[in-house]
């Protein structure tokens, strides 16, 4: 079994320790040792990384025995020029003892996170006797999921009652108790196990049996910011950012506010109407917009129906067209307003857009067109018989139109 340094001192940045043996984990070499500062993945916290003498640790692994594994990076031996020997990966020799160190900006990061939800998960238990059902802790932002749905207003109390126990740098303390003390005492939630338990105590607010690594003081959390909630489950789980992950969104919130300010030429107290007024002007521009492209293609529609060629017992037009898919489709739709036509229409670009229409005296179906268009050049795409669009056609405009002709 190895002693946990972590359990008692989540400060501990570098120890030495013996190995006790080396191993294969999965293929990579894995180290086992008889004390270690490096903390596993447990509980909803991340596994800790840094150094393990000349190996670094990549995984560190809680194994049922009680024991933990270091998983360390291949490392192999490369044999003298000249010779016949083989390489082989390289262990830590069993009894050497080795330096260690944790990469200690890694460690704080998850320390602050994970004490922040015990501040956060204690303030809506304390204020709206809301419990959290679960916490993981993730890579960019962590997540609490809640008993049942909050209001905006509920989570911005709990939010700033969090940030005054912070701010108030409370002691943060370990102890150790048996199931029947445990029992006496008011733990925030029921432990998820008997024996022996190790308690996180943040002075008069919080008490919650955890094994995971805490500050020891709640102003080493530095802020807590919840930066969204949805509904889950039929409760609510909240993202939040606590320390130097919040000075993060902080700055990425403020380099965003700065730049659009500057660009509409707002306060930023208006930057939400000024969005709203353009989403606005954009939708009454993209109507007209699309009132001209249809006036325009009726136009156009009389060019190029004109000069139909004929295409077995129908008249097509088959044009290479610089258009998005909608472009193409208005234009075809208004060639197929009259009678006696079959249109093929590709975009200039690459890979292809494909627009197959017919009028509607024309027995011809869109649909088994394209697909054999499909066949022939990749891509996909569906419609009904009257009309049937394509995407992804690796060939060029001329060759597709070709296809077409065959296929009439």
């Amino acid at each position: 079994m190895t002693s946990r340094i972590y359990y008692t001192d989540a400060s501990c940045r570098a120890f030495d320790a013996r190995v006790e043996r080396a191993v294969d984990f999965e293929g990579r070499p894995a180290v086992l040792l008889d004390r270690t500062a490096f903390y596993p993945t447990s509980g909803g916290q991340p596994f800790d990384t840094g150094r393990l003498g000349p190996f670094t640790v990549v995984d560190v692994v809680d194994e049922e025995d009680g024991s933990i594994t270091h998983v360390t990076e291949l490392r192999t031996e490369n044999p003298e020029p000249g010779t016949n020997a083989e390489p082989g990966t390289l262990y830590p020799e069993p009894g050497q003892v080795v330096s260690c160190e944790i990469d200690w900006a890694r460690r704080f990061d998850h320390m602050q996170q994970h004490s922040g939800q015990h501040v956060l998960s204690a303030a809506f238990e304390k204020l709206f006797a809301v419990r959290t059902v679960s916490f993981h802790l993730g890579g960019a932002v962590s997540t609490i999921d809640l008993a049942r749905e909050m209001s905006p207003a509920e989570i911005g109390a709990a939010e700033t009652e969090a940030n005054r126990i912070v701010w108030e740098d409370r002691p943060v303390t370990i102890r150790f108790v048996d199931a029947e003390e445990a029992a006496r005492l008011p733990l925030r939630k029921e432990p998820a196990r008997g024996g022996t338990l190790r308690l996180i105590d943040v002075e008069r607010f919080d008490l919650s049996a955890c094994g995971g690594t805490h500050v020891a003081r709640t102003g080493g959390i530095g802020a807590i910011a919840v930066a969204s909630w949805e509904r889950f489950k039929g409760g609510q789980r909240l993202e939040f950012v606590c320390g130097g992950r919040a000075l993060a969104g902080y700055r990425l919130l403020r380099d965003a506010m700065t730049a659009s300010v500057r660009l509409l030429s707002v306060l930023p107290a208006e930057l939400p109407s000024a969005i709203e007024r353009l989403q606005a002007d954009a939708k009454e521009q993209k109507r007209a917009i699309d009132g001209l492209q249809r006036h325009l293609a009726g136009y156009r529609a009389d060019e190029l129906a004109a000069a139909a060629e004929v295409a077995g017992t129908c008249r097509l037009v088959a044009r290479a067209i610089d258009a998005d898919a909608n472009g193409l489709k208005t234009l075809a739709a208004a060639i197929v307003a009259r009678p006696g036509l079959v249109v093929a229409l590709v975009s200039t670009s690459s890979p292809a857009l494909a627009v197959i229409a017919r009028s509607a005296d024309v027995n011809v179906s869109s649909q088994t067109v394209l697909a054999s268009l499909i066949a022939k050049f990749g891509g996909r795409g569906g419609g009904r018989p009257e009309m049937a669009q394509g995407g992804g056609l690796v060939a060029t405009a001329d060759a597709i139109l070709t296809a077409v002709r065959a296929a009439l």
